[in-house]
C-alpha cells in the first residue's frame, strides 16, 4: 500500500533536514508550490481569509477553512498542513474541527491559544486564553484523531502578551499534553529564535514572515538551530498582490496588455493546472486532434 500523506509528513518531520512548507491560499498557489518541488504545503489562514475578501481577524468559520483545505488537498499530492485558528470554540469544537480536517485529507493542523475572535500573530493587542483552556483543546485534538500520523501542532501566541518565559512554559506543557510539535509564534529577537528549540525540548515550527515581529532568518541557520518545520505563509500572497498592482497600473496607464513574465501561453497555464488529463487516455494518433 502507498504511504499516506500524513505518514509522509510524519517521516519528513522525523528526518534531520528542515521541512519547508510555503503558504498556499488556493489550489493555484498550492499546485505551484508542489510543482516547485517543495515536500509540503501550508494552508495560510490569512490568505484564506483574503480569498473571501476579509483581513485576518477571525472572520472565517471552521467550515470555510476546511472547505479551502479540501480544495488544496485535492489539487496536490503532497501533505497539506492547515491553520485551524483557535479550534473555533472549546474542546467540543476542536473535536469537530479535527474530524472535518481528517475527512478533508489534511495531514496536520495547528491550534492556538488566542481569545476568539483571533487575529494575525504578528499584529498587536492579541489576547490569550488561560493555559489550561488551551491545553484541554490540545488534548481533545490528540484524542480525536483517527490517524495516528495526523500532526497536532500547538501554537502559542503568549510571547506578545505574557512574555517569552510563559510562551516556553506553555510550549512544554503542550508537548506533555500530547502535541506533536510546538509553534511558538512571533519570537521578537534572534536570541529568542535560537533559544526556542533548546528550551522547548521537542519538535518546533518556525513561522517566516516578512515585515512581521520576528527577524527574518536564513532557513539553513534555522535547521542548524534545531527547527523541524518552517512555514512561509504570506510570501505568495504578498508577491501576487504586488504583481497584480504592477500589472494593473501598467494596463491602466498604457492601455496595452502587460508582458507576462516567462511569456506563459494559455495552453501552458492550463497545463500547470492539470490539462494533460484531457489527452492522457488517448492513443498517440488522436492526441493532437483532442488538444
Amino acid at each position: 500500500m502507498p504511504q499516506s500523506r500524513s505518514a509522509r509528513l510524519r517521516a519528513l518531520i522525523d528526518q534531520e533536514e528542515l521541512t519547508i512548507a510555503p503558504g498556499a491560499y488556493d489550489a493555484i498557489t498550492a499546485r505551484m508550490i508542489a510543482q516547485a518541488g517543495f515536500p509540503a504545503v501550508y494552508m495560510t489562514g490569512a490568505g484564506t481569509a483574503a480569498t473571501l475578501g476579509f483581513p485576518d481577524y477571525g472572520l472565517i468559520t471552521m467550515t470555510e477553512m476546511v472547505d479551502n483545505a479540501a480544495r488544496i488537498v485535492r489539487s496536490v499530492d503532497v501533505p497539506v498542513i492547515a491553520d485551524a485558528d483557535t479550534g473555533y470554540g472549546n474542546e467540543l469544537n476542536v473535536v469537530r474541527t479535527v474530524q472535518e480536517h481528517i475527512r478533508a485529507g489534511t495531514s496536520g493542523i495547528h491550534i492556538e491559544d488566542q481569545v476568539s475572535p483571533k487575529k494575525c500573530g504578528h499584529l498587536d493587542d492579541k489576547l490569550i486564553v488561560p493555559r489550561e483552556d488551551w491545553l484541554a483543546k490540545i488534548r481533545a485534538a490528540v484524542a480525536t484523531r483517527t490517524d495516528p500520523n495526523f500532526l497536532v501542532i500547538a501554537r502559542t501566541d503568549s510571547r506578545a502578551m505574557a512574555g517569552f518565559d510563559e510562551a516556553v512554559a506553555r510550549s512544554r506543557a503542550a508537548l506533555a499534553a500530547g502535541a506533536d510539535m510546538v509553534f511558538l509564534e512571533a519570537p521578537q529577537t534572534m536570541e529568542e529564535i535560537v533559544a526556542v528549540p533548546k528550551l522547548v525540548g521537542g519538535p518546533c515550527m518556525l513561522n517566516l514572515v516578512w515585515g512581521g515581529k520576528t527577524p527574518v532568518v536564513d532557513l539553513k541557520d534555522a535547521q542548524a538551530m534545531g527547527y523541524k518545520l518552517a512555514i512561509v505563509p504570506g510570501m505568495l500572497f504578498k508577491v501576487v498582490m504586488s504583481a497584480c498592482d504592477a500589472a494593473l497600473a501598467e494596463l491602466k496607464s498604457t492601455w496595452v496588455h502587460p508582458k507576462v513574465a516567462g511569456n506563459m501561453t494559455v495552453r501552458q497555464a492550463f497545463q500547470r493546472m492539470g490539462a494533460a488529463l484531457r489527452t492522457r487516455f488517448r492513443d498517440d494518433a488522436t492526441k493532437n486532434a483532442a488538444e
